[in-house]
């Protein structure tokens, strides 16, 4: 493996920061940026007692990208206490999903996390309920060509995304973590059923620790795009390093895998959180995964391209084959979510015949 850019050098070992010099803070910053990772970055130095040694300007930089977080924090938090209301009136639980999780949870991935969207789960039983009581709360479907209707509709794990109609805060309400039309279909069932309370938030719910991994996982290695790719992966790094100091818990993930069906997104989890990032995982978890493993040449082929599509999307970070990486991931992510005709009648699609930029789905 090639040397790592100094972001990954930094997240691996924030003590990094205390030496760098102003060029060196430019192109971190830069790759930071380019990886949605700044605030992280503030935290770690926080964490750390780092922030007396950065240089001014620097540090002047991750200062306003914590204020800028701060503000997004409270944004999800009332964001999230809107969408609780709106459930609790259809008498369906709120089920956070990944980042507003993260933070409403206040687990370690919370204060850095910065996204575009609040993800919920629901009971795919539900759906018309929750539909039309997030309408009656302001909310309003988008992708309203046909063709994107039928394939959320019809194939996907989730409705097409509610944009509110006053705050303009996006809103994606999923049935399950992976498409209708995946090869793998996790029980969404158990994900409920395993959801565990937030303190001092009545109605609001995260996924269970194991869970919360897995899914960060799935949807981290069945995506087929890579753009945050290492942001997700940062998160599961903070994940795996807070929920792994629970003894059980590197028992019970593999078990819990193996059980939904997501084994081989989960020994991606691990084997490239492992090395770019250092995450300690014990050998017993990687042995009890030993079936997922791909094998020889199949894991050679997935080292040469998530190695490239995990580092942040900056020119510093990329080689002549990144590119390739890229674009082979993102088929690999469509051929993974759907049977091989109906891949290619949607991508035909949205080659040829979707109206607009803005109704093709991926």
């Amino acid at each position: 493996m090639k040397p790592l850019p100094l972001l990954l050098r930094a997240l691996r070992d924030p003590r990094v920061m205390a030496g760098l010099t102003l060029p060196d803070w430019d192109l971190l910053l830069r790759q930071a940026t380019a990886a949605n990772l700044t605030v992280s970055l503030y935290h770690l130095a926080q964490e750390h007692a780092l922030l007396a040694h950065i240089p001014a300007h620097p540090r002047e930089h991750l200062l306003w990208g914590h204020v800028l977080g701060e503000r997004h924090r409270q944004a999800v938090r009332f964001e999230a206490a809107a969408i609780g209301a709106a459930l609790a009136d259809a008498g369906v639980p709120l089920i956070l999903l990944k980042g507003a999780a993260y933070v409403l949870a206040d687990l370690p991935p919370g204060p850095g996390r910065l996204f575009s969207d609040i993800d919920i789960l629901v009971p795919k039983a539900r759906l018309d309920d929750v539909e039309n009581v997030l309408k009656l709360y302001g909310w309003a479907g988008s992708h309203l060509d046909a063709y994107d209707q039928r394939y959320y509709r019809q194939w996907m794990h989730e409705i097409p995304p509610m944009q509110h109609m006053q705050r303009q805060s996006v809103l994606d309400v999923h049935h399950a973590i992976l498409p209708e039309t995946a090869a793998v279909r996790p029980d969404p069932d158990k994900l409920r059923a395993a959801a565990c309370a937030v303190p001092g938030m009545p109605g609001v719910q995260v996924l269970a620790p194991v869970d919360m991994v897995l899914h960060s996982a799935t949807h981290l290695f069945y995506d087929g795009e890579f753009d945050k790719g290492l942001r997700d992966l940062f998160d599961l790094h903070r994940l795996l390093q807070h929920f792994g100091a629970t003894p059980a818990f590197w028992d019970i993930l593999p078990r819990r895998a193996h059980e939904l069906e997501l084994a081989r997104p989960l020994f991606y989890a691990l084997r490239y959180a492992s090395l770019l990032l250092g995450t300690v995982v014990p050998d017993s978890a990687f042995h009890a995964l030993e079936s997922a493993r791909p094998g020889r040449l199949l894991l050679g082929a997935m080292d040469q391209l998530f190695e490239r599509a995990l580092l942040p999307a900056h020119a510093s970070c990329a080689d002549s084959f990144t590119a390739s990486a890229h674009f082979l991931l993102y088929m690999r992510g469509n051929w993974l979510r759907m049977p091989p005709v109906l891949l290619a009648r949607h991508l035909f699609h949205k080659a040829f015949l979707s109206k607009s930029p803005a109704s093709a789905v991926a």
